[in-house]
């Protein structure tokens, strides 16, 4: 079978859209805390763009969806602005505490802390809500994907998970900028945009991998 059906297996159309979905989330900056049987995930993103097409994904999980223009002050709840908007940017979004989140909060946390899972495994419809949260072009031609804070061998795991999706991606240190992995090559993109699907509309001109 060609590598392209292949892949078609993980794309957007080859399941239904899951709250575990959100994995994609923590894959890359996200972070999720628990409350009692309930988990909550969060994302820091840099454009008002990311928070409306990430409320609309959320929506469709059936997940409640609030944001604020950042620094925030977590011990406080204020009611989400009406309609986020340029002016404000970065925005920190996230789900209202649900018990269908618990399975990722069990998964993703040791104690407080984040650790990404050993045998991770993404598709398309996890890897489009990290490229909606943090995804963009880089000057080079390439694409790359934002990740958290943590050390070589704490990625390595979304490092290898990315490498059986067929994208082999090369990972971007501090000294890059915020760490990041990126994709580059004409085949290797054309396969990150089958995964994905197509751009949401509010993405920005060029913002979205497309296939060539």
């Amino acid at each position: 079978m060609p590598v392209s059906g292949q892949l078609n297996l993980f794309g957007v159309e080859a399941r239904p859209p899951s709250a575990f979905d959100l994995e994609g989330l923590l894959a890359g900056a996200g972070q999720v805390v628990r409350l009692g049987g309930t988990a909550r995930v969060s994302v820091v993103v840099d454009a008002a763009w990311r928070v409306r097409v990430l409320a609309a994904e959320f929506s469709s999980r059936e997940l409640a969806t609030s944001w604020k223009p950042v620094p925030v002050t977590p011990a406080t709840d204020e009611p989400p602005d009406p309609e986020p908007t340029p002016a404000g940017a970065p925005y920190l979004v996230r789900t209202a505490y649900s018990s269908v989140l618990a399975p990722l909060a069990g998964r993703w946390l040791k104690g407080a802390d984040k650790r990404t899972p050993r045998g991770l495994t993404l598709d398309g419809r996890k890897l489009r809500l990290w490229l909606v949260a943090g995804g963009a072009p880089d000057d080079q031609g390439g694409f790359t994907l934002e990740l958290g804070p943590g050390d070589e061998a704490e990625h390595e795991p979304v490092g290898e998970a990315l490498k059986g999706l067929g994208l082999t991606p090369v990972l971007l240190g501090s000294r890059a900028g915020a760490p990041a992995y990126r994709i580059v090559g004409r085949r290797r993109l054309s396969r990150l945009a089958e995964l994905v699907g197509e751009p949401p509309k509010d993405s920005p001109p060029g913002g979205w991998p497309l296939i060539k």
